[in-house]
């Protein structure tokens, strides 16, 4: 389980990466997508606002393959993945083979890593300090 855990958290974390940077160097030639989903991108790119979120994924790409603060990073890149799937599925399907791989790869990956997110899943979690909530 060790070996499969650290292969995902590797390919998660190379995928944000490469991509990551891609949006500031374009080493790797992307066509723009069509339709609703071009409008959208082209609103993103010309308000800069897509290189904030390739910056949340340069950075959590990068803990996960670094393999400290690697539910940090997961934490960076969950909402990052459900909007790539939400573009997938609403705007432009011909990314979602790989939307749906890397959300996979996030889904093992929050498995793997559950007892770091347990206190999330707490109902009424306790306060340390002197304060009331």
């Amino acid at each position: 389980m060790k070996i499969i855990t650290t292969i995902a958290r590797l390919l998660l974390g190379i995928v944000f990466v490469v991509f990551g940077l891609n949006a500031f160097l374009n080493f790797i030639p992307m066509p723009p997508p069509r339709g609703a989903g071009g409008s959208m991108m082209m609103i993103l790119f010309s308000s800069h606002y897509l290189y904030a979120v390739k910056s949340f994924e340069i950075v959590g790409g990068l803990l996960l393959l670094i393999g400290r603060y690697t539910s940090l990073g997961l934490t960076l890149l969950l909402p990052v993945i459900v909007n790539i799937l939400f573009f997938d599925l609403f705007l432009d399907s011909s990314g979602l083979p790989l939307g749906l791989f890397i959300a996979g790869l996030a889904l093992f990956l929050l498995y793997a890593f559950r007892r770091s997110f347990a206190g999330l899943l707490i109902a009424r979690p306790e306060f340390e300090g002197n304060a009331h909530p």
